[in-house]
C-alpha cells in the first residue's frame, strides 16, 4: 500500500506543474478569449491538453485520490472546449454573422432567391394587368379587411390622403404601436415562407404569388387614379427592405423543400438538416430586415411627406442591400 502511495505522490509531483499551467491558459481563454494567448502559449495549449488526458487515464488506472481525479476530469472538459471549440465573445459572433455568414448564405442560395423573386413578379404582373384593364378585378386579389377601405370606389383625394398622411395628426406613441404590429406581421409572413419549405413547394409559391397579386392590384388601382408617383413613394422606402426579406425567406423555403424532394447522396433527413441550417441563417437575418422595414414604415413614412426624400431613402436602401449581399463577406474569413 505504501508503495502505491509513493508512486501516486511521485506521479502528481512530476505532472502537477503542467496541469497548473494548462489551468492558467484555460482560465485566461475563458475570461479574455483565445486571442489573448501568445504564439508560444497557443503552441503549448494542445500539448498540455494531451498531457492531461494521458494523466487522467493513468490516474484512473492507479486509483489516485478522488479529489485529484475530479480535478483532472474537470480540467480535461474545460480544456476540450478551449482547444476544439474556442469561445468567442457575443460581439464577435454578431460581427461574424453580419459581415460574412448572412450575406454568404444568401449568395449560396441565389438560385432559389431568384426563383422566389420571379414568382413574386409573376403574381404582381398578373394582378396589375387584370386590374388595370378592369377595376372590378381588384376585389379578386385584395380582401376588404386588407384594403382598409382603399378600393375602386375610393376617390383620388381619399387615396392621396392616405399616401401623404393628409389631415392626420400623427402621434409618436401610436407610431410605435404601429411599427410593432408591422414588424410582427411581416416577420410572420417571411418566416412562414421559410417554414413551408418543409412541405410541398407549391405552398411557398402560392404565398409569394399572393404577395405579388396584392401589390399588383394596389399598383393598378393607384395608376388608374393617377397616383403612381405617390404610391411608390409610400411603398418603396420600407418596401425595398420588406419585400426583399420576404423573397429571401421564400428562397430559403424553396431550398429546404428541394432538399427534401431531391436529397442526392444523403438521406432525405440529412439533406433537409444541411439545407435547413443554411436557410436558417437567412431566416434569422430576415427578422432583422423586417424590424428595419417596420421602423421605416411605422415612423419615417408617417412623418415624412416629401416625395424627394422618400425616393432618396428608397434608393439608398436599395443600393445598400445590393452592395451588402453582392460584396460583403466575399473575402476569406481570418483563421
Amino acid at each position: 500500500m505504501s508503495e502505491i502511495a509513493l508512486k501516486s505522490t511521485q506521479f502528481r509531483q512530476e505532472r502537477e506543474k503542467r496541469w497548473r499551467e494548462l489551468e492558467r491558459l484555460v482560465t485566461q481563454v475563458e475570461k479574455r478569449g483565445i486571442r489573448s494567448l501568445t504564439a508560444d502559449e497557443l503552441h503549448d495549449l494542445p500539448v498540455l491538453y494531451r498531457g492531461v488526458i494521458s494523466s487522467l487515464s493513468v490516474a484512473r488506472s492507479i486509483s489516485l485520490d478522488r479529489n485529484v481525479l475530479e480535478y483532472l476530469e474537470g480540467l480535461a472538459v474545460r480544456s476540450y472546449f478551449v482547444v476544439y471549440s474556442p469561445r468567442r465573445r457575443p460581439g464577435e459572433v454578431v460581427i461574424e454573422y453580419l459581415t460574412h455568414s448572412f450575406p454568404q448564405a444568401v449568395r449560396d442560395l441565389k438560385v432559389w432567391v431568384a426563383l422566389s423573386m420571379a414568382v413574386t413578379v409573376v403574381g404582381f404582373l398578373a394582378a396589375y394587368g387584370m386590374t388595370l384593364s378592369n377595376l372590378d378585378n381588384y376585389d379578386l386579389f385584395v380582401s376588404p379587411d386588407y384594403s382598409a377601405g382603399r378600393n375602386p370606389s375610393s376617390t383620388r383625394e381619399e387615396l392621396r390622403a392616405v399616401l401623404m398622411n393628409e389631415g392626420e395628426k400623427v402621434e409618436s406613441q401610436s407610431l410605435g404601436v404601429f411599427a410593432t404590429f408591422l414588424f410582427t406581421h411581416n416577420a410572420q409572413i417571411g418566416l412562414l415562407c421559410y417554414a413551408l419549405g418543409a412541405v410541398p413547394l407549391l405552398l411557398v409559391g402560392l404565398l409569394l404569388i399572393q404577395n405579388g397579386l396584392i401589390l399588383g392590384a394596389f399598383a393598378a388601382l393607384h395608376e388608374q387614379k393617377g397616383l403612381s408617383v405617390e404610391l411608390w413613394s409610400w411603398l418603396l422606402p420600407h418596401g425595398v427592405t420588406e419585400l426583399l426579406a420576404v423573397m429571401l425567406c421564400g428562397g430559403a423555403g424553396f431550398a429546404v423543400g428541394m432538399a427534401a424532394i431531391f436529397p442526392g447522396r444523403r438521406t432525405r433527413l440529412e439533406s433537409m438538416v444541411v439545407a435547413g441550417r443554411r436557410a436558417g441563417v437567412i431566416a434569422i437575418g430576415c427578422v432583422g430586415m423586417f424590424f428595419i422595414a417596420a421602423l421605416i414604415e411605422g415612423f419615417f413614412r408617417q412623418l415624412v411627406n416629401d416625395l424627394t426624400i422618400r425616393y432618396s431613402v428608397a434608393l439608398i436602401t436599395g443600393l445598400f442591400w445590393i452592395y451588402y449581399f453582392g460584396w460583403v463577406g466575399r473575402k476569406a474569413r481570418p483563421a
